[in-house]
């Protein structure tokens, strides 16, 4: 009797020794374990602005190599050099963002933004499928659409930026957003005075 029970003893030793060196399934469960869910989660305004800054750091730097398509793809001139202007533009906005970055304390990078992805998916897919003055006027608003997300988030990050008491980055992201909002306005006169044409 004694003898079994010491075999199931072993036999209990021996299966909690295999689920403690067997990877855990879940890996909520294990980031719950090492501590890093609760690490990762955003709490606070800080966390909102450092990771929606890093969002439209990787959306700039994706349309960076997004806008010469669109350029290449338009066939009317002042289009074609709206997409240039806006090209070079949105690399002097990463220089600027790079010193937001440096303001605040932070390294520059970016983080995979949903959204933009998906604007340029559209925008490439107008490009397949379109031609003639669709193409012009579908081009004017996909970038529009670009242009009002941009607006939206520097936007926000301006207002944040000052809440937080980062006067310096307030002051940049303001800059960037004037950028916006001037861009947009070019596109709109574009297409309201050029390209709006009826069938």
């Amino acid at each position: 009797m004694r003898a079994e029970r010491q075999r199931q003893k072993r036999a209990h030793s021996r299966r909690c020794e295999r689920a403690r060196q067997e990877p855990n399934p879940d890996p909520l469960v294990e980031l719950h374990r090492k501590g890093e869910l609760e690490n990762s989660a955003m709490k606070t305004l800080k966390d909102a602005f450092h990771h929606t800054l890093k969002d439209i750091y990787y959306a700039e730097n994706a349309l960076v190599k997004a806008l010469p398509k669109a350029a290449k793809a338009a066939g009317h001139k002042d289009l074609k050099k709206a997409f240039e202007d806006h090209l070079a533009e949105t690399k002097e906005q990463i220089k600027i963002l790079d010193k937001v970055f440096k303001s605040i304390g932070e390294k520059p990078e970016g983080e995979k933004c949903d959204a933009i992805e998906g604007l340029i998916k559209e925008t490439e897919g107008l490009i397949d499928e379109a031609e003639g003055v669709a193409l012009e006027v579908m081009l004017v608003g996909a970038a529009q659409a670009i242009e009002h997300y941009e607006i939206a988030r520097y936007g926000t990050l301006r207002e944040w930026a000052k809440i937080l008491g980062e006067d310096q980055a307030h002051d940049m992201l303001s800059q960037i957003l004037d950028m916006e909002k001037a861009a947009n306005a070019k596109l709109t006169a574009l297409a309201v005075h050029e390209l709006n044409e009826p069938a």
